[in-house]
Parts: C-alpha cells; sequence; structure tokens
C-alpha cells in the first residue's frame, strides 16, 4: 500500500496493492480490494465497500449520507464491484433504509460529475456520461450507456444495453435494447450498434425489431401489444426479457416517436 498524506483510519481494510494519494480521507468500516488506485483528494465514508482493481479520481466521494431528508442515520452501506472507473468528483451515496444499499457494479464508467443517489442499484458495464445525475432507488441493468447530463427520476428502471442520448431526462422506463432519445423522452429504435458489438446475431437483432414493431408501431396500447407478442411470436429469452420488464414496470415505459422506425437504429 502506498500512501503520502493521506488519513486512513486505522480500522479501514486496505486490500494489497492499493495506491492512496494525498490529501485522501479513508474513514473508519471501509472495505477497498486489492489493487485499488485511490487518487489525491478522495473521500471515503462509513460504509465503503470498494471492490479489485478500482480507479477513484481526485474529488470523488464515495458513501456519504443520503441526500434524503428520510434518512434517519441508519447504517447502511455504497458497494462498488470490480475494475470500476470513478473519475474526477463522481459521488455515490450510501443507501437508506428502503434497501439498506447503494450498489454500482463491476467494469462500470461513472465520467467525471456523475451522480448516484441512495438505493440505487447500477449492475455491469455501464457507463455514465459526464454530469449524468441519478436519483435515488433508480435500477439500471447490465451495458447501459446514459450520455452526457442526463438526468433521471427517481424509482426509474432502465433496461440492458440502452443508450440514452445527452440532455435527456427520464420520467419513463426505458425497456431492453433500445435508444431513447429527444424531449419528451421517446422510442428512437434499436441500439444496433451497441448489440451489434456485444456479439448479438443478426437472427436475434430481428428478433428484437419485431418485438419493438409490435410494441410501437401497431397503434397497439401496452396491454394489447404485449397480448400480440405472446399468441403470435415465439417465446425466447428475448421476449420473455422485454416483455418481463413491461409488465413489471411501475412507472409505464417511454412512448413512441412515431418518425422513427425501429429497424434505423441511430449511431448515437
Amino acid at each position: 500500500m502506498s500512501q503520502q498524506l493521506a488519513y486512513i483510519h486505522p480500522n479501514a481494510k486496505i486490500g494489497k496493492d492499493v495506491v492512496i494519494g494525498p490529501f485522501s480521507y479513508i474513514a473508519e468500516d471501509v472495505v477497498i480490494g486489492d489493487g485499488t488506485w485511490i487518487g489525491p483528494n478522495v473521500t471515503i465514508y462509513e460504509g465503503a465497500r470498494i471492490g479489485s482493481g478500482c480507479k477513484i479520481f481526485p474529488g470523488a466521494v464515495i458513501a456519504a449520507i443520503p441526500q434524503d431528508l428520510k434518512f434517519k442515520g441508519e447504517y447502511t452501506t455504497a458497494e462498488v464491484g470490480n475494475n470500476t472507473t470513478m473519475r474526477e468528483c463522481v459521488t455515490i451515496n450510501r443507501g437508506t433504509a428502503s434497501k439498506g444499499k447503494t450498489v454500482v457494479g463491476s467494469n462500470c464508467l461513472l465520467m467525471a460529475y456523475s451522480h448516484v443517489a441512495h438505493d440505487c442499484v447500477l449492475k455491469d458495464n455501464i457507463i455514465l456520461g459526464n454530469g449524468a445525475q441519478i436519483a435515488g432507488e433508480v435500477e439500471i441493468d447490465d451495458y447501459a450507456i446514459l450520455s452526457a447530463h442526463v438526468l433521471v427520476h427517481q424509482f426509474e428502471r432502465i433496461g440492458a444495453h440502452v443508450m440514452i442520448q445527452g440532455g435527456s431526462k427520464v420520467n419513463k422506463d426505458v425497456p431492453p435494447f433500445i435508444i431513447a432519445a429527444r424531449e419528451p423522452l421517446t422510442f428512437a429504435g434499436i441500439n444496433l450498434v451497441g448489440l451489434r458489438r456485444r456479439g448479438f446475431t443478426a437472427q436475434q437483432i430481428g428478433e428484437i425489431q419485431e418485438l419493438y414493431r409490435n410494441i410501437y408501431n401497431k397503434g397497439l396500447n401496452v396491454s394489447q401489444a404485449l397480448l400480440f407478442i405472446e399468441e403470435n411470436m415465439d417465446r425466447s429469452a428475448l421476449t420473455d426479457e422485454v416483455a418481463g420488464f413491461i409488465k413489471n414496470s411501475k412507472r409505464g415505459i417511454v412512448r413512441e416517436f412515431t418518425g422513427a422506425d425501429p429497424k434505423e437504429g441511430a449511431e448515437i
């Protein structure tokens, strides 16, 4: 462990080959995994659980208490997986009594000034662009990309392999595999580029396109579209994922944008 001019509480658990830059603060009840790099002027409060191979850049604050007036000082944590990068001035707040923890998965990139609020659950391989702001109790599935300055309302859910255009305001759930863009936020096609990069086959992409044509381009309401899919499409892991996401949506999904064809996924 390398440290110069940093404060590290003697009860903090620091792994092997951890680098901690000058003027950083590591509180009691902190766990940091092997090989993590912590730059100068980083603050890591009680309840932080940080995996191995992470990189935390100057000005970041991990596991500060929630910005939630319902928080009464209960014991909670902020947990970060392995090989996740938190750039300058990223903030990740602890959980509240609602879920008890805030979670950011492995292999994520949180760009400068992005914020993850209390009780959020971010899965693996997620990218938050510069200044993206995630309110409390949001769930984001694997490989989602939120471009710069995206604002996400509390309690929203964002599906896997989603791309959200920069500057968007997310106030509805965003189902898997799509691009969401414009104001108000709407369906803007399939995330073709992202799906191809991650090894989805042409057959799988065609199935996803057909799913969303049925959901958005047939003039059906959501319930009618789900019934149509159930009766007219072969069941598969992809249909189950999309239909299950929509059925479980508590805030409703983003609406159709009539100027977009789901086969024409924009390269954002």
